[in-house]
């Protein structure tokens, strides 16, 4: 898939209902990995190759 970043059109909130029974037909698989390739456009990444979660931002402590 490739995304067209030059078509855009202008919609009233009545006309953005047929978006979401489009969606509404998918499977949570389908729609995750929708997801996952709008974030790798987004963040400009190969969607092979996601980048790792730096780990050392979090810490773990023992609850007293």
């Amino acid at each position: 898939m490739k995304l067209d970043r030059n078509f855009f059109k202008m919609g009233s909130h009545l006309e953005s209902g047929d978006n979401r029974n489009f969606w509404k037909d998918k499977t949570i698989i389908e729609r995750l990995e929708a997801s996952f390739y709008l974030n790798s456009i987004s963040y400009n990444f190969d969607i092979k190759n996601p980048p790792k979660m730096d780990k050392t931002l979090f810490s773990h402590r023992k609850h007293l």
